[in-house]
Order: structure tokens, then C-alpha cells, then sequence
């Protein structure tokens, strides 16, 4: 089994992601659209799941079991088959940027010389963990000739932890699938650059894709407020209220050819925008009202736990630390846009439990210019034409389905 499937089209129809808070699963007739056609979720307590790099993610295990097998049977239909592709937390992978010379063309010779490149730079043992790899070429940066392979390691014991949970749950791992990978296979294929924000109570990821090519993914634990997933081979100098001037490692800039990204494909979605209330039904509203209030109890329960619990160093409160560290991964991965693309981002696509209207306002706090004066929006990474119309719910919040949907669509 691949954590990236290399064949386009061979994903199952059934798609779920374990998550921080809950469990969502979803179902699509057509892989090109990706359309969901039936969607569900089981909400979990905070301290069920605590995503990491060790064995002992799931702190009730019976509780995941049974939000998988739940949610799992709610999308399913009869002929459909039990296999599906699981979405993991970005927590408990890395996602790394490799440069080579050259690379034997068979997978079976290849893979042992990536899992060697990656014995330094992984927090965990490279030989014992399951690796996967792509090759890209044409970048910019990368001399003519050279090779640039997008390489993702997950610990052995820890995708068997989540796998087995599957299994018990009546269903079968087909393909494996971290949540910001996942989330971005659905963009579009065209030429714009896009700003992704996969942001969470526990993590905040950033990824930017252009023209179906991953330049950049860099992942904050904000367990231990560990960066990861950074190739150190650029920096860029920026200003912060609060530090002064500092300098940010960056990776540096991908650029691909049309080779079979699965994670670089997205349907467009609808500009976010303040009045959102117009146009909406009474059921509509309902659904909005009730999804903010499960992403509020959603950050204030995430808040409350210890790894939030501290103080930043201008003694703010955890409410405050949460969101200050969301605000500062947007910041560094704008700054890397504009330093790579000379340009700003227009837009920004929000994934994960916060959503687009949470993440806008947070911005706009922040003192973000560009959103203050309206040169650049947030969006949600799903808009309602991703879901069949029965499929709607207003307690699946449409940054849940982020994972989910992008798994469906190859």
C-alpha cells in the first residue's frame, strides 16, 4: 500500500479522516469532480485523539472505533466494497523537499536510496517507517538534470495504529493520505498560485501550490510549537511587532511539469465575503450558526488543554497564544509567496477546523494589510457545489469535508 498512490483513478469511492475532535468520512460516484455525494461525522472528546509521532494516539480507542465504523456506514451504500482511503493528521508524518542527481528508475531500487537521504532529517527512525515518494522535474531551482522528489515518512507503528482502527471498524486501508495533502488534491488544475491554511486546535499547516506543483508545506505542532517539514535551504528576512526583524528558513521554490500531482487538483470556490448572511435561507443560516458554534467550543476546548495552556511571551492569554501562532504560520508562508512569486497572495484557502470567516477575522486582527484593504480574501477550501444536495449538513462544518473531498477526487 502507498501513502501516494501513483496511479490515478485507483483511490476508493469511500474516503475518511481521523481527526483531532472527530471523525468525518464521505462518499463520491465520480472521481473527476469529486463530488460528495453522501457526507457524515462523529464528534470525539479533546482528549480522545492526540496525534503524534509515537503509538498511543488514540487515548480511547473502543470511542475511534466505533466514530469510524459509524460514520463509515453512514456513507456507504450496498455493492460499494469496504475499502477506503484513509486521511491521517499531518502530525504524525513529515513531508519533505529532496533534491538528487539522479535516481534509479525502478521504485524498488529508488525507495532505498530516499528512505537514506531521509535518515537525517527525520525525528524518528527511517529504517523501521513506511516511505513514499514522487518524482518531480523541471523545477527552477533544481540544476538541469537534477531531480526533485516530494518524499512523505510516517512511523511504522503509528500508520498501524491508525490502520487497525480501520480494520476493527469492518473497513480496509486502500490508500493512506496526510490531511494537508489530502486537502489540496482537490485544487484545480491551472496556473494560479494558492495560499492553503489547514489550521486546527492541536496544528497549523501551510501549503502553497502553483499550477498543480507543491512549493511549499510547513507544519507548526502546536503541542511544542515544532516546526516541521522545512528544508533549510533558503531564508527570508521579515518584520514582527513583537520580535523585530527575523529570519525564516523557507524551502525553495518547486515548479513541475504536468506530472500526476494527485494532491494539486481543487474545483474553484466562492469568494468569501462579509455580508455572508445574504442570499442565505432560514435552514442555511441555522446550518452557518450552528457550525461557527461548533468550531468556537471546538477552539475554546483546544484552548483549555495544557499543550495551549501557556502563556506567549507577551503574556497573552491561551485564546490569544492560539491564535497569534496561526497568524504567524499565515505570515511566514505570505512572506515565502512574495519572496518566490513577487507578488502577494489574492486569496487564501481555508482548511481544517477553522473556518474561512474564523481565520479572516483573525487577520484582519493581526493588522494584515492586504485584508484590511481588500487585496486579498479568505475562501473556504469547499463551497456548496462539492456536495450533492442531500449530502448537506449543518453539522458537518465544510472545513471538515477539506480531507475527505481531496481523497475522492483523482
Amino acid at each position: 500500500m502507498e501513502i501516494l498512490p501513483k496511479t490515478l483513478g485507483t483511490r476508493p469511492r469511500l474516503a475518511v479522516e481521523i481527526r483531532w475532535g472527530g471523525v468525518v468520512a464521505a462518499r463520491a460516484e465520480d472521481a473527476s469532480s469529486g463530488v460528495l455525494s453522501a457526507v457524515s461525522r462523529a464528534e470525539l472528546g479533546a482528549d480522545v485523539i492526540e496525534p503524534g509521532l509515537k503509538v498511543g494516539n488514540f487515548k480511547s480507542r473502543a470511542a475511534v472505533v466505533a466514530a469510524v465504523r459509524k460514520t463509515l456506514e453512514a456513507v456507504t451504500e450496498k455493492g460499494l466494497g469496504r475499502e477506503v482511503t484513509l486521511v491521517v493528521p499531518d502530525a504524525t508524518v513529515r513531508v519533505l523537499l529532496l533534491d538528487f542527481d539522479t535516481l534509479p528508475s525502478k521504485a524498488a531500487e529508488a525507495l532505498p536510496v530516499v528512505r537514506f537521504r531521509l535518515k537525517k532529517l527525520l525525528p524518528f527512525e527511517a529504517d523501521d517507517a513506511i516511505v513514499s515518494y514522487q518524482i518531480m522535474s523541471g523545477t527552477r531551482s533544481v540544476a538541469k538534470g537534477a531531480l526533485r522528489v516530494v518524499a512523505v515518512a510516517i512511523p511504522r507503528e503509528v500508520l498501524e495504529e491508525y490502520e487497525t482502527v480501520i480494520r476493527d471498524a469492518g473497513f480496509e486501508p486502500g490508500a493512506v493520505l496526510p490531511s494537508t495533502l489530502a486537502s489540496i488534491a482537490g485544487l484545480p488544475d491551472d496556473d494560479s498560485a494558492t495560499l492553503v491554511v489547514n489550521a486546527g486546535p492541536q496544528a497549523i499547516t501551510t501549503a502553497i501550490v502553483e499550477n498543480g506543483v507543491l512549493m511549499l508545506h510547513r507544519s507548526v505542532d502546536m503541542s511544542g510549537n515544532v516546526q516541521v517539514g522545512i528544508l533549510a535551504e533558503a531564508m527570508v528576512t521579515m518584520s514582527d511587532p513583537e520580535e523585530g526583524t527575523i529570519s525564516v528558513p523557507l524551502l525553495p521554490l518547486i515548479d513541475v511539469d504536468a506530472s500526476q500531482q494527485e494532491w494539486a487538483m481543487q474545483e474553484a470556490v466562492d469568494p468569501f465575503g462579509r455580508d455572508i448572511a445574504w442570499g442565505l435561507s432560514e435552514e442555511e443560516l441555522a446550518a452557518h450558526s450552528l457550525e461557527v458554534r461548533i468550531e468556537v467550543e471546538a477552539i475554546a476546548e483546544a484552548a483549555a488543554e495544557a499543550r495551549v495552556a501557556q502563556t506567549t511571551t507577551n503574556g497573552a492569554g491561551p485564546v490569544q497564544g492560539y491564535v497569534r501562532e496561526v497568524t504567524q504560520a499565515v505570515s511566514v508562508a505570505a512572506a515565502y509567496f512574495e519572496d518566490t512569486l513577487e507578488r502577494s497572495p489574492e486569496v487564501v484557502l481555508s482548511a481544517g477546523s477553522t473556518s474561512a470567516q474564523s481565520l479572516s477575522a483573525m487577520l484582519i486582527e493581526a493588522g494584515f494589510g492586504e485584508m484590511a484593504e481588500g487585496r486579498m480574501r479568505v475562501r473556504e477550501l469547499v463551497d456548496s457545489e462539492a456536495l450533492v444536495a442531500q449530502a448537506v449538513t449543518a453539522t458537518v462544518p465544510k472545513g471538515w469535508l477539506t480531507g475527505v473531498r481531496g481523497a475522492l477526487r483523482s
